[in-house]
C-alpha cells in the first residue's frame, strides 16, 4: 500500500523535471515530507486543449500539465466525497474491473511525483517505519488515476482527486512490505499519461526488478506516525528506531 509520502519539489523544478506546463497557478504546496491522504499535492495528466467554449480539440496536440488535486479518490457519480477516504489507493491488478476505477483507468491517468514513500515493517506486535527512495534527485512517480467530482445541483467548483494505484512488491521492497506503490519509469510516462490510450493493461504489471533493486530502503523515526510532524529529518537514516507509537499512524491530518 501507499499511505504516506515525501514531496518536496517546487512547481518550477516538477515542470522541468516532467517536462509539463504548469497550472498550479503559483499556488502549489511547500516541501511536504509527509504527504498524507486528503492533501492537496501536485500531479502530472496529459490533456487536450479546450477551445473558448470548454470544447476538446482532439485534433491538437495532448499538452502534458501540472496539476493540483487531493488524494483520495471521489468518483464523478459519488454522493459525498467523504468516499475518497478510503479510495487514496487502488489495486492494479482488478482496476479494470471495478466500476469506480474502470472509466478513470481508461481516459484519467495521472503520474505522482514523489521523493520516496513510507511503509511500516511489522515484527510481532511491533512496526517499524522504512523510507523507499530512488538514487540522486530524480522523482519517484506513482502511477495514479483521478476524477473530477462537483457537488449535485450546484456550479461549485468541481473537486479534483486522484488515487495510487499499487501492486505487488518485488524484491527488496518484500521484506517491508507486501504492497508497494505502482512505480512507472520515465521511459513509460508518455505512455502512461497519452490520454488517446485507453488500454494500459501491459503497464500495471508490477514494476521490474531492475527499477527496485536501484531503491534505498532506509529505517527512519516513527515520528513519521503522526502528521503533525513535518520536515527533511523524517527521512534521516535512523539506525536504532524507537517501537512504534501504532495509535497515531493512521492519524488523519487536521
Amino acid at each position: 500500500m501507499c499511505g504516506r509520502y515525501a514531496a518536496s519539489k517546487d512547481p518550477a523544478t516538477l515542470t522541468a523535471e516532467f517536462e509539463a506546463a504548469d497550472l498550479t497557478g503559483g499556488e502549489g504546496p511547500s516541501a511536504d515530507y509527509n504527504v498524507a491522504p486528503t492533501k492537496t499535492v501536485p500531479t502530472v495528466v496529459q490533456r487536450h486543449p479546450r477551445d473558448a467554449d470548454g470544447q476538446v480539440l482532439e485534433d491538437e496536440p495532448a499538452v502534458r500539465q501540472l496539476r493540483l488535486m487531493r488524494w483520495g479518490l471521489v468518483p464523478f457519480w459519488a454522493k459525498d466525497p467523504a468516499v475518497g477516504n478510503k479510495m487514496i489507493n487502488t489495486r492494479a491488478e482488478t482496476a479494470t474491473e471495478k466500476p469506480a476505477f474502470r472509466k478513470a483507468l481508461s481516459s484519467r491517468r495521472c503520474l505522482v511525483p514523489a521523493d520516496g514513500w513510507y511503509e511500516w515493517k511489522r515484527d510481532g506486535k511491533e512496526k517499524e517505519a522504512f523510507y523507499m527512495t530512488g538514487p540522486g534527485d530524480a522523482s519517484l512517480a506513482f502511477a495514479g488515476i483521478w476524477e473530477s467530482w462537483r457537488k449535485p445541483g450546484t456550479d461549485d467548483p468541481p473537486l479534483i482527486t486522484f488515487s495510487v494505484l499499487t501492486t505487488d512488491s518485488v524484491g527488496q521492497l518484500t521484506d517491508v512490505h507486501h504492497r508497494m506503490p505502482l512505480l512507472m519509469p520515465a521511459e513509460n510516462w508518455g505512455a502512461w499519461l497519452d490520454p488517446d490510450r485507453a488500454d494500459v493493461a501491459e503497464l500495471l504489471s508490477p514494476t521490474p526488478l531492475s527499477f527496485v533493486d536501484t531503491l534505498e530502503l532506509r529505517p527512519v523515526s516513527n515520528r513519521v506516525n503522526s502528521v503533525r510532524n513535518n520536515g527533511p529529518e523524517l527521512i534521516e537514516r535512523v539506525e536504532n528506531p524507537q517501537p512504534l507509537d501504532q495509535g497515531a499512524l493512521f492519524e488523519q491530518p487536521k
